[in-house]
């Protein structure tokens, strides 16, 4: 696949992109940067703005504008560069712990996971703060764990049919798959959708013998499961039973996380990584941090709206 670069500098950790079907632009986030991004598909133009801590993830609003994982909490802004309103605070160590992965679901719901950074212990965790009006609650927020147990919370996905909700831990190596009930939040059957190969001991950047490890993911419509595999230099592209269907070459070597855009959904983005990377790869691989973008042949799903 012929891949060319969307921006003209690299981030330091590229994630969470989502193509906004009324803007026609792409927006993402550089988490160490405390930076998000917008760029126009159209024109190239890039836009910045800075966040006060690490912003994990993002979502449009169907009411305008954002919401945003902050390290400590939720936050709503109602238009890009406005102010930013606390929707949902959370209680775990700052200094240990932040938002990581996250999308709004098929209903409007934000969901978010953390990352415990000293990466030594299985304490990252899977949020859905739910905000809407008819929520059962007056309206108030309704924050509920829906996971548990892993170091490095990505891979949020649900299914076409919305009955499949994925998520991952990334230093385990592991995509986990539950059913999923959208009208009641409830998961069940929880099953083990892949578990791939571990970095072997002693493994270098740039050696053979590693494939990545899975990191941010993308369904289509036909319900397959597109994963980045940081430092694989490669997206897998996973049948709704598990078998593998394409094994994607990428011109970066950590690439963070897919989603399809377009007018036609039919362009697949790719955030990347350039932090803490070898000299030697990032002058081998130029695109390192860069959003890359290519063709595909099969659409995917459009992106979620927060509702509140």
């Amino acid at each position: 696949m012929p891949w060319q670069a969307l921006t003209p500098l690299p981030d330091q950790l590229g994630e969470s992109p989502f193509w906004h079907p009324h803007e026609n632009r792409l927006y993402w986030v550089d988490i160490p940067a405390c930076q998000l991004r917008r760029a126009d598909a159209l024109t190239g133009a890039t836009e910045s703005w800075g966040m006060p801590s690490e912003p994990g993830c993002i979502a449009p609003a169907t009411r305008g504008g954002l919401v945003i994982a902050l390290r400590d909490g939720v936050y709503r802004a109602q238009a890009w560069g406005g102010p930013l309103e606390q929707v949902a605070r959370f209680s775990h160590d700052l200094k240990t712990t932040r938002f990581n992965d996250g999308k709004a679901d098929p209903v409007g719901r934000f969901w978010a996971g953390t990352m415990y950074e000293p990466r030594d212990a299985r304490k990252a965790e899977l949020y859905s703060l739910d905000c809407r009006t008819d929520n059962g609650n007056e309206g108030r927020p309704i924050i509920q764990q829906k996971a548990r147990d892993a170091v490095i919370a990505n891979g949020l996905a649900w299914s076409p049919d919305t009955q499949t909700v994925y998520w991952s831990d990334t230093p385990g190596h592991i995509i986990h798959a539950w059913d999923w009930d959208a009208q009641s939040n409830a998961m069940s059957r929880h099953r083990v959708f892949q578990q791939l190969p571990g970095k072997p001991v002693g493994w270098k950047p740039g050696q053979p013998g590693y494939g990545g490890r899975p990191d941010g993911a993308a369904v289509d419509c036909e319900g397959n499961y597109w994963c980045a595999m940081f430092e694989g230099a490669r997206l897998l592209k996973f049948a709704p039973g598990g078998d593998l269907l394409e094994d994607i070459a990428l011109p970066v070597r950590c690439p963070t996380m897919p989603c399809f855009g377009g007018a036609d959904l039919k362009t697949l983005y790719v955030t990347s990584a350039s932090y803490n990377r070898p000299a030697d790869e990032l002058r081998a691989l130029p695109l390192s941090g860069r959003l890359i973008a290519s063709r595909v042949a099969v659409a995917g799903l459009p992106v979620n709206f927060f509702s509140d």
